[in-house]
């Protein structure tokens, strides 16, 4: 294995929900990494240097001995399967079908529940709360997230699939999009969301400075 460290671009406010999982990911593993920001208010990625190493032009995007990648999830399996256990930490379970249920948990909180990522954006998380009330599609689309969260969790269970996963760390993220801006969310999954951001890797994230 190289020990070039890898680079990992990220938003310059640390608000990316994307680079936060991938970020994550690299920490668990303990891969060494340095981290490049780009100001995505002012466009930079779409600088033609950033665009011949991201693919899609997003943040996050992996370099990695002169291969790049981007979009979060597929970052992360890569990462499972180039620095794959036991040599280092999981960051998936290792049974299949519970591994394809974490993806498709990933995948879900991407593609769906547009109305709480609208109105809860993750500056709402890290910067500053919102005190507007959600509208009655954010509400609708917080039932979802509600019923499949409760589905996926077992009664006292602190992570959704034995150990814990990178696909907990996402749907913490996407539950404290309501929790931290006083919206009301089920005592179960607000103890499980508290829970889970307090792991190390994730307060790495937390505590960076944002202005």
């Amino acid at each position: 294995m190289s020990q070039t460290p890898l680079t990992l671009f990220v938003d310059h406010q640390f608000t990316s929900p994307y680079a936060m999982s991938v970020y994550v990911t690299l920490h668990e593993k303990g891969i060494p990494f340095v981290t490049e920001r780009l100001d995505l208010g002012a466009q930079q990625q779409q600088q033609a240097a950033y665009r011949q190493q991201s693919l899609t032009a997003r943040v996050p995007t992996l370099m990695h001995e002169g291969f790049t990648l981007s979009e979060s999830s597929a970052i992360s399996e890569y990462l499972e399967e180039f620095f794959a256990p036991p040599a280092y930490a999981a960051v998936y379970p290792q049974d299949l079908q519970l591994r394809a249920r974490a993806r498709q948990v990933q995948a879900w909180l991407r593609s769906d529940l547009m109305p709480i990522r609208n109105e809860r954006g993750t500056d709402t998380v890290f910067i500053h709360p919102t005190p507007t009330p959600l509208s009655a599609a954010a509400l609708e689309a917080a039932d979802k997230l509600f019923r499949v969260a409760e589905q996926l969790l077992n009664a006292r269970a602190s992570n959704l699939f034995g150990n814990w996963c990178i696909a907990d760390t996402d749907l913490a993220l996407m539950l404290n999009r309501l929790i931290m801006n006083g919206d009301a969310v089920p005592e179960r999954l607000k103890t499980y969301a508290i829970q889970q951001w307090q792991r190390p890797s994730v307060q790495l994230w937390v505590q960076q400075k944002r202005t």
